[in-house]
């Protein structure tokens, strides 16, 4: 795709800014701080508002007209026109950050304006400086480098990151007593990132809490690298263009998703 290089420079170019904006609230009392209310209905952190506004300055700097869709300020057009739509979520693991716990990201995702779909993803754990990215029809990549899903056809061997809160004990409950491995590490878009790379085999949501922000580009990371995205029913993960609506998300490596989906339904029982 003709646009994939200059992704790739001006996500690298933000990616880097706000590292080095951060860098030094990175694990201070302050940096929890809660500021306002974002657009997507959370607390907006200091470290989250000190990101998000070197992402806004820097795409001003462009000079070339976008429109926004992030996290804390929701949507903002900048010029007239605009050919495409990059989804920010300008710290994801904003706990982690706060707490100085190695594992927070960054998360940008481009639309086309003539498209619905994503087109380029990028997701960079800004503690170590890994860098996960994808654009469509060109496979992922993790520092460069090609990455694929995992081989595992046995969910009784499943490494995976699963979600839920107390009202879905349940369904949580099932799918923990059938895998070998559970991880939460608090970044989601990292942690969809690892299920492309075959680090985890699946990652799962039953919260029904997910925004558009947190999943744009990891969606996109693990479906070049050969995964499968559904939502929470096996229907196709459907995306809208807004920050506020929360979808129910099941990402794997396609071997043992109908086995999750139908442990997620309580279709499926031991005996």
């Amino acid at each position: 795709m003709g646009n994939t290089n200059h992704f790739l420079g001006l996500s690298n170019r933000i990616a880097d800014a706000v590292q080095n904006s951060i860098k030094d609230i990175v694990g201070t009392l302050h940096a929890s701080d809660t500021l306002y209310m974002g657009a997507d209905g959370t607390p907006t952190k200091v470290i989250d508002d000190i990101a998000e506004r070197v992402v806004l300055e820097i795409l001003s700097e462009e000079r070339q007209p976008i429109r926004v869709l992030s996290e804390e300020c929701g949507e903002k057009i900048i010029g007239s026109s605009p050919q495409y739509t990059i989804i920010v979520d300008p710290i994801d693991g904003t706990y982690n950050a706060c707490f100085g716990i190695p594992f927070y990201s960054i998360s940008l995702a481009f639309k086309c304006a003539s498209d619905e779909d994503v087109c380029f993803g990028y997701v960079k754990n800004l503690a170590t400086g890994d860098i996960f990215h994808a654009s469509m029809g060109e496979g992922a990549f993790l520092n460069s480098r090609r990455i694929g899903i995992s081989n595992k056809p046995d969910i009784s061997k499943f490494c995976v990151s699963i979600y839920g809160y107390r009202p879905h004990v349940k369904e949580t409950t099932m799918l923990c007593r059938k895998v070998r491995r559970i991880r939460i590490l608090g970044s989601v878009a990292l942690e969809l990132c690892y299920t492309a790379a075959g680090k985890f085999d699946a990652f799962i949501d039953v919260r029904g809490s997910l925004r558009l922000t947190d999943v744009a580009a990891g969606k996109l990371i693990i479906e070049e690298a050969g995964g499968v995205v559904t939502d929470g029913s096996g229907a196709p993960l459907h995306l809208e263009d807004s920050i506020i609506n929360r979808v129910h998300m099941v990402a794997s490596n396609g071997y043992a998703h109908e086995e999750i989906l139908k442990l997620l339904t309580g279709s499926s029982h031991d005996g």
